[in-house]
Parts: C-alpha cells; sequence; structure tokens
C-alpha cells in the first residue's frame, strides 16, 4: 500500500472501526481489549483497541498495520503502557519480538488459521510487570 493512501485508511480507520470496538472492548464485548498508552509528543493518554492473545508471560498482538501506527511506537518509546483485558488493568512493562509460530499459536486454531490466511507475521509480546517489581503506593 502506498504511504498516502495507507495514511488514510488508517484515519478512517481511527475515525470509524475503533470508536466502535473501543466500546466493546471498554464493556468487556468481544474479542477487543485496550491498550492505554501515552503519546510520545503529545503527552495525552490515549487508548487504543486490539485483540491480544494470553502468555505465560503476558499478552501477545499482532501488528495488524505495521510497526509504524502511533499506539505501538507510543508503547515502544515509553517503555510501558496498561492493557485491560475483559474489565482487567494489566501493567505491561516492556515489549519484544513474539516468533511467528509461537504468535500464531496462541491465538488458538481458528484466528491463527485467520492469520496465516491473511499472512500476518509479526507478533509481539506485551510482558506483565511482574507483582513484585510494581511500584508500591505511597
Amino acid at each position: 500500500m502506498k504511504p498516502n493512501v495507507r495514511a488514510r485508511f488508517l484515519w478512517v480507520l481511527k475515525h470509524s472501526l475503533n470508536r466502535l470496538t473501543t466500546r466493546a472492548a471498554r464493556a468487556g464485548v468481544g474479542p477487543f481489549s485496550l491498550v492505554l498508552h501515552v503519546g510520545r509528543k503529545s503527552g495525552r493518554q490515549y487508548e487504543t483497541p486490539v485483540i491480544l492473545a494470553r502468555d505465560a508471560n503476558g499478552f501477545i498482538c499482532e501488528l495488524t498495520y505495521g510497526e509504524q501506527v502511533d499506539w505501538y511506537r507510543n508503547v515502544v518509546a515509553a517503555g510501558n503502557c496498561v492493557v485491560i483485558v475483559k474489565g482487567i488493568e494489566h501493567r505491561i512493562d516492556g515489549v519484544s519480538a513474539y516468533p511467528t509460530a509461537d504468535g500464531l499459536r496462541a491465538f488458538g486454531p481458528f484466528k491463527s488459521r485467520v492469520l496465516r490466511m491473511l499472512r500476518r507475521k509479526d507478533f509481539r509480546l506485551l510482558h506483565v510487570q511482574s507483582p513484585d517489581t510494581a511500584p508500591n503506593p505511597a
């Protein structure tokens, strides 16, 4: 996809489908979760709907639109974020590449089949902060 066409597509997605899926994620309905992140330039708080799979160390995310999407760049720049899955907050303290085969497996047979058909290969582990490293409330 050409950069200008891609930018327009992502803008339309952000201002239409994302609004609906954000509501679903807040309500804990469907497969959607929310990533709460801070803008690397604006400092504003944002929430972005995503579909995540659980892993022993955190959550697996497939980067459908690549590494250049704002939410991902914000999380990488900050080194942390919060994900809300089925109404439960999880603090994320790091993001790392995740092997394609393991990423596909994490999503289960049906979703994995769809991801394979769509030729998705770019997965990331959103590492959940362990309770013993969480900051103590003052």
